[in-house]
């Protein structure tokens, strides 16, 4: 459930970066484009007045394209904001103007949705471009990680999520020295001292176990977690078998820090900024990985390829369905003039570009454009369907970029082997079908 939770998120993430590079490109003439973002619990009522107020000081503007055009951007905010009885839990987002397209010429826009997570920004600008510098907050991650800080005097237990920090518990132990007192057995005394710091480390582990594994789910609460102390104890802990597995797993960096409490986490948050900054890079150079260990062992639990994963996708085979989050790539619905069949095709701008992808091959009969969208657009509306888990990739990492030039920036991680030469040869093959009646 939290797999499908975080695929969910990474879409809306997506849309949201796909969204904010077409408003950022977008210009229109003079100062007629409105950014308008309410945060959550603000009042409808309050910004239906505030536009009203701005109707009336727009009517004032001597250019007369320009006050046309400001007063059709506020009547269009007002309009769309009557849908709304109020303002919904995670606050509400409205770009409405008059853009100049590529040719030249003037559009209406007006976009308006509820963000996936509570945007804390109130905004309302006039501009000749569309603000959208509180959209890229939404971007940043707001994953918690987890902190075990262990040394000789005592462990706490902590969670970073953005820039809150907090400690969850912390407790001391007194823990022999190397020597003892005379007159005691050196072996009895290191025998107690080697149990003392075992049930130490017990402790700890079973509370790391508390702390971090949601008993509901029983699947660790944390994207990651960081180890750290001043002595071995938290490399001791890391390689114990009494520390849970699942979190083992998650056990992104084990540090050196000076102090121990308070002051080591804070210095243990300094030393793990970069890799905190990088889990989403980790997590995809994991994944990219897996798919190339399939590739190399030859397993035929992978597919790449437009045309091949497409395939695989509608036998319900691909477990995971990996894309490019720059895929240029479009899907057009065709239709035959003459017979009315409804071919699909995906093209990329060259293949667009060659006109006879629009004509049938056998009449040189004009097909119809019935419906263009982008393949990235389709795979986030309809992926659900064929029940896989959507991952976008970026080009960033090395394994990144040798998916996205060597394999076309699309392929998938198949539930089973699956040969799909086979499946080609049974398309060209009309009679194998009458056959199996």
């Amino acid at each position: 459930m939290s797999d499908s939770h975080e695929t969910d998120k990474n879409i809306e993430m997506w849309k949201i970066k796909r969204l904010i590079k077409g408003l950022e490109s977008a210009r229109g003439n003079g100062t007629s484009m409105i950014s308008l973002i309410m945060p959550p619990r603000d009042q409808v009522s309050r910004v239906t007045k505030m536009l009203g107020d701005e109707y009336g000081t727009a009517s004032n503007i001597k250019s007369r394209v320009n006050r046309q055009s400001v007063l059709a951007a506020i009547t269009s905010a007002q309009q769309r904001l009557k849908l709304y009885n109020r303002v919904p839990p995670n606050g509400l987002v409205l770009y409405t103007g008059t853009i100049l397209t590529d040719d030249g010429k003037e559009k209406k826009v007006t976009i308006d949705f509820e963000p996936f997570k509570p945007i804390n920004a109130s905004l309302y600008l006039c501009d000749n471009k569309f603000h959208t510098e509180a959209l890229s907050e939404l971007l940043e991650s707001d994953d918690k990680f987890g902190f075990i800080i262990m040394d000789g005097n005592g462990t706490l237990f902590g969670t970073l999520s953005g820039n809150t920090r907090e400690v969850l518990h912390k407790f001391t132990v007194d823990l022999p020295k190397k020597h003892g007192r005379g007159g005691q057995s050196a072996l009895r005394f290191a025998r107690l001292r080697m149990e003392k710091r075992h049930n130490y480390v017990r402790k700890t582990a079973e509370l790391a176990t508390q702390f971090f594994i949601n008993p509901a789910t029983s699947q660790p609460n944390v994207a990651g977690l960081i180890l750290a102390g001043s002595a071995d104890f938290k490399t001791e802990l890391s390689q114990s078998d009494m520390f849970d597995q699942r979190l083992q797993a998650k056990i992104l960096n084990v540090v050196d820090v000076s102090y121990g409490g308070e002051n080591g986490f804070n210095q243990a948050i300094e030393l793990s900024a970069e890799i905190l900054a990088n889990v989403k890079f980790i997590q995809e150079k994991k994944l990219i990985g897996k798919y190339f260990e399939e590739i190399s062992q030859d397993t035929g639990k992978y597919v790449f390829g437009v045309d091949d994963t497409l395939k695989a996708l509608e036998m319900g085979a691909v477990e995971t369905l990996m894309v490019w989050e720059n895929l240029d790539v479009n899907r057009y619905v065709l239709k035959h003039s003459a017979t009315g069949e409804i071919i699909i095709k995906h093209l990329n701008k060259e293949t667009e570009a060659d006109q006879s992808n629009f004509r049938d091959p056998d009449t040189n009969a004009e097909l119809e454009v019935q419906e263009k969208t982008t393949l990235l657009e389709w795979f986030a509306n309809e992926y659900k369907k064929f029940g896989c888990t959507l991952e976008f990739v970026t080009n960033k990492s090395q394994e990144g970029s040798q998916f996205c030039r060597g394999f076309g920036g699309i392929g998938g991680i198949l539930r089973y082997q699956l040969d799909i030469r086979s499946f080609d040869d049974l398309d060209d093959d009309e009679g194998v079908y009458e056959d199996s009646d």
